[in-house]
């Protein structure tokens, strides 16, 4: 499975997110030109070398009327006449015209318009008005629609199965912009993020801006630590600003190895209910999708023998497993420890052999390869032909067909 991660500990941005995964292309010009073909003059974008703190990465420049806009579409909230210049050009409708007019594939453009539409009810929760009567700034609109539209265009060629980021470094401080002075993250970007795991960090600046945000939360599906991966590609998207840290975006294309996620051990003593008592509560936490339930005999106070029970699940089963626990058994008490789970990933196939079919869940990561067939298959031939588990397998073995 092939996945895209971004590194946002330095933010995200419009930009900086188009130039880090423009280094992750080979023919970075075809892709400049085509977007350069979409805007027919309006806006011109370009992408040149950058260094920062010693490294080497893009920079990502969009000029419209000439002007190099720095990526603020902090939004009006307010109405303009109907023939007001500076209103036909940059509503939300305007802006869905625009996009809608170019020669691109369908889904590229609804991903572009699904980001600003992000952008646009952010803008219209804080100033309170309906999102027709937000107006963007003409030059700082067009020149985030560029930028959008280049993260879009990239993420379709990229085509990742899978896109996470890690939890995002928004700034602190305060940021200047056409109506005032704004607290960092900006009302707008605090609005998008919501659901995001975020922190602040030592720099004082915006380093995350709307655009940045919104196209985070319209294209991650995951938000954590880098996945264990096979990296074939890392781009480094620079920020206009220095810092005493690198101001880059970095993404990463590769393919998974295996899974990793988050579980939870909930534990148990007891020593007074019997075996029977105690089969019955594990096949309960098994019927209620308890991935592993197992008992350890233990010696307890007084020297008192006992059990003690562990339950595993996913950390969002919890409160059932809590409760499940309770009901089942005679504690009055449950510790909790936290893990990560490092899985292979599976896939049930099907083996034609000369003894019949026969499932094999097929596992497969960290340069790991195993295959099992599946008991109750091997149970059925063995019945079927007057054979033990052990022939039955080993006729498997030597057929060589995994």
């Amino acid at each position: 499975m092939s996945i895209l991660y971004l590194d946002c500990s330095m933010g995200a941005a419009g930009d900086m997110l188009a130039a880090s995964l423009l280094g992750l292309i080979p023919n970075k010009e075809d892709i400049l030109s085509e977007i350069n073909s979409l805007f027919d003059g309006m806006a011109s974008v370009s992408a040149e070398k950058a260094v920062k703190c010693g490294i080497t990465g893009t920079h990502f420049s969009v000029l419209a009327q000439g002007i190099e806009e720095d990526e603020n579409i902090h939004a009006h909230g307010h109405h303009h006449n109907d023939d007001d210049h500076y209103h036909q050009h940059t509503s939300i409708s305007y802006i869905k015209q625009l996009v809608n007019s170019f020669d691109i594939d369908s889904r590229i453009k609804d991903d572009i318009i699904s980001v600003y539409d992000l952008i646009a009810h952010a803008e219209s929760n804080i100033h309170g008005t309906d999102i027709e009567n937000i107006h963007f700034h003409e030059v700082g609109s067009i020149d985030a629609v560029a930028d959008i539209t280049a993260v879009c265009l990239l993420i379709n060629k990229i085509s990742p199965d899978y896109i996470m980021a890690s939890p995002v470094c928004t700034g602190s401080g305060q940021v200047i912009c056409a109506h005032g002075i704004l607290p960092v993250p900006a009302p707008a970007t605090a609005d998008i993020l919501r659901g995001i795991p975020v922190y602040s960090g030592e720099i004082k600046s915006e380093l995350c801006t709307p655009t940045g945000a919104a196209l985070l939360k319209h294209f991650v599906s995951k938000f954590g630590e880098m996945p264990v991966m096979t990296v074939n590609a890392v781009g480094y998207g620079m920020g206009k600003k220095d810092f005493p840290v690198a101001n880059c975006v970095r993404s990463f294309i590769g393919e998974e190895n295996g899974k990793t996620d988050k579980i939870i051990e909930l534990s148990c003593n007891v020593d007074d209910m019997t075996g029977e008592e105690i089969s019955f509560a594990v096949e309960k936490f098994f019927e209620n999708g308890c991935p592993e339930a197992y008992t350890i005999p233990i010696n307890m106070k007084k020297g008192r023998p006992g059990t003690l029970i562990k339950v595993i699940c996913k950390a969002e089963d919890r409160d059932k497993f809590v409760s499940l626990i309770f009901k089942h058994t005679t504690t009055i008490g449950i510790r909790e420890s936290g893990f990560n789970r490092y899985v292979l990933n599976r896939e049930i196939k099907t083996l034609r052999s000369d003894l019949g079919e026969i499932r094999v869940k097929c596992s497969e990561g960290y340069g790991s390869v195993k295959y099992k067939p599946e008991y109750d298959d091997i149970a059925r031939i063995a019945n079927e032909n007057g054979m033990s588990l052990a022939q039955v397998k080993e006729a498997l073995n030597k057929a060589d067909k995994w």
